[in-house]
């Protein structure tokens, strides 16, 4: 089941590799069995509440691991703000004690340039949402909305810098125009073959396999699927004079 179905491979323009995050020591494989019944019945049945209307945030795609329910993996398109056309990619691990505590959020997408993304490990700060954390009313679609939320202008505006896991990002606060320029080239890097292709990506070596790759396609594999999706190829808009 993939909640807000997205094709498994899409094309864009190459660019340089973007700095590779240090590698994460391998761990044994994560399985549903390793976690209590609750847990992994709670998880699902919230996985298939993504299904109802409103609760996946437009532009943002999940789905779990082969190997476990325990692990998502999304991506998620950013439409419009200083974000505007970003393409990231992100990972949500359950705690085995799941959902007494919160799920793990982590961008996968080395490029994140935002105050509540840490440039160490991608790691997300929950707590601007979630202060504290209520088991018995916050859910994952509450999660993903807030990830959502947190790229738009209103909630830039009100992180504290207590918060911020970048504090560089934080300048946002002194100087708009800057962290817009540098907020435009996180989402023009994210774009790049390097970021969004899954070959050789360092970033998850050692992890669980990624469960939404991205492959680059040839101009006739492209075209191929978009005969078959029925996709006309872009056009640029005529030019007024």
């Amino acid at each position: 089941m993939l909640v807000n179905l997205v094709p498994s491979a899409m094309d864009f323009a190459s660019a340089s590799r973007s700095k590779p995050r240090p590698e994460q020591k391998k761990t044994a494989p994560v399985t549903s069995d390793s976690f209590n019944p609750v847990t992994r019945t709670t998880v699902s049945l919230e996985y298939a509440s993504l299904q109802h209307r409103n609760h996946c945030p437009l532009g943002m795609y999940v789905v779990p691991l082969p190997e476990t329910l325990m692990i998502w993996d999304a991506v998620f398109f950013v439409h419009q703000g200083y974000y505007s056309d970003a393409i990231f990619k992100f990972r949500l691990t359950f705690p085995n004690n799941y959902p007494e505590s919160p799920p793990l959020v982590q961008f996968v997408t080395d490029v994140v340039f935002h105050p509540l993304v840490s440039q160490n490990n991608g790691t997300f700060n929950l707590a601007p949402r979630f202060r504290p954390w209520r088991p018995k009313e916050h859910r994952v679609f509450d999660v993903l909305h807030w990830i959502k939320a947190a790229f738009k202008k209103h909630a830039l505006d009100e992180i504290r810098e207590s918060d911020c896991l970048n504090k560089e990002a934080y300048r946002y606060h002194e100087s708009t125009s800057s962290f817009a320029g540098l907020a435009s080239q996180s989402s023009l890097l994210s774009q790049s073959a390097p970021a969004l292709f899954d070959r050789d990506h360092p970033s998850i070596k050692g992890r669980p396999r990624d469960a939404m790759p991205f492959h680059e396609l040839s101009p006739e594999q492209l075209q191929a699927q978009r005969t078959k999706l029925g996709v006309k190829e872009w056009q640029e808009a005529p030019q007024q004079t």
